[in-house]
């Protein structure tokens, strides 16, 4: 290892200890992310105002988020979790590529974390119980535990805002996904599932009410800083490039769920740059099997809302500390959706 390399590694280990040494995991991204509870209140406020369309059902099961700026996407962050009222929720979240460069880009496990609580809005965000169970129930080779990973990686702190304003007590657990075949994927999700099945029936959990599971993905990265062009960069790239997005999400992610679907979605995701093309298909995976397993019924999806960054533009929100961490153009966006799934 040269010097540099060294010196970077050595930089990180002590950022672990010194997150560690304070139990609450140190914030990614201050800039696309609300971490003012006060700011949060007047964008939610904001968001009540001008969002006309109806909310969600409530008890929601199983839901997939964005995790990109709100001043971008916080339309699309709305319809979710104004009605996600569990008071665990379990996120699976993405291992970007920056993130896997620096970690040694591990393979086929998943990610936990040591922190005892996570940021929050004035107040930590506390880790559930259920992540220790999860360390000593499920096999040692199918985890590992890295701080490093879980404090430079965002996809996760991004919806403990949206989590906390509107449920303040609640709870979670983060396990980041690493890319994984599918047959990989179906494995550890069995396993997985029923660890936190026995979790559930020994505390006497409610689906929906008491334990949610909630995913972490942005849709299409579009754009030669992504080397995702096939279309071109112009207005009809964009239209054609969005409307695949959405036949995704219609034909993929609605209606319902089973691992024969999901197994289809994992190819059509293989074909496009979605960050969640492993977290996706992970996270509906225990999802489905979790419910299987404690009611003997199926999952039943539906898309909430689709949108991107170009499309969007950046809402119209003066003096807040929030920004833009990158920028939107037909020469470089990003799309995101929310779908919530309940009980068949």
């Amino acid at each position: 290892m040269n010097r540099v390399a060294t010196a970077i590694a050595l930089i990180l280990s002590l950022f672990v200890v010194i997150s560690v040494a304070q139990g609450t995991k140190q914030i990614r991204d201050n800039v696309g992310f609300c971490w003012d509870a006060h700011e949060m209140e007047r964008l939610v406020n904001y968001l009540r105002l001008t969002e006309k369309e109806p909310a969600a059902r409530p008890n929601i099961v199983a839901a997939i988020s964005p995790h990109d700026d709100y001043l971008y996407a916080a339309r699309v962050y709305y319809p979710l979790y104004r009605v996600l009222r569990a008071k665990q929720v379990v996120i699976f979240g993405v291992t970007h590529s920056d993130v896997r460069k620096k970690i040694g880009d591990p393979h086929n496990i998943l990610i936990l974390d040591n922190f005892r609580n996570w940021p929050g809005l004035g107040r930590p965000v506390e880790v559930s119980p259920l992540r220790e169970y999860i360390r000593t129930h499920l096999d040692s080779s199918d985890f590992i535990v890295n701080d490093t990973a879980h404090a430079l990686e965002h996809s996760i702190e991004a919806v403990l805002p949206f989590l906390q304003v509107f449920n303040p007590k609640v709870k979670i657990t983060p396990i980041m996904i690493t890319q994984m075949s599918f047959d990989r994927m179906d494995s550890i999700s069995d396993k997985l599932s029923e660890v936190i099945s026995d979790y559930i029936k020994s505390d006497h959990l409610v689906l929906g009410k008491d334990i949610a599971f909630l995913i972490s993905s942005d849709a299409n990265h579009y754009g030669e800083d992504f080397n995702n062009s096939p279309f071109g960069e112009d207005a009809r790239a964009h239209k054609i490039a969005t409307a695949n997005d959405r036949r995704i999400a219609h034909e993929e992610l609605e209606g319902v769920l089973s691992a024969k679907k999901v197994k289809d979605l994992t190819l059509r995701l293989d074909k496009v740059v979605w960050c969640g093309k492993f977290s996706v298909p992970f996270g509906l995976l225990t999802s489905e099997k979790i419910v299987k397993r404690l009611t003997g019924r199926q999952l039943n999806g539906k898309l909430l809302r689709y949108s991107d960054s170009y499309t969007e533009s950046v809402l119209p929100m003066r003096n807040t500390g929030m920004g833009t961490t990158a920028p939107a153009s037909y020469k470089h966006w990003c799309g995101w959706l929310s779908a919530a799934y309940y009980l068949k």
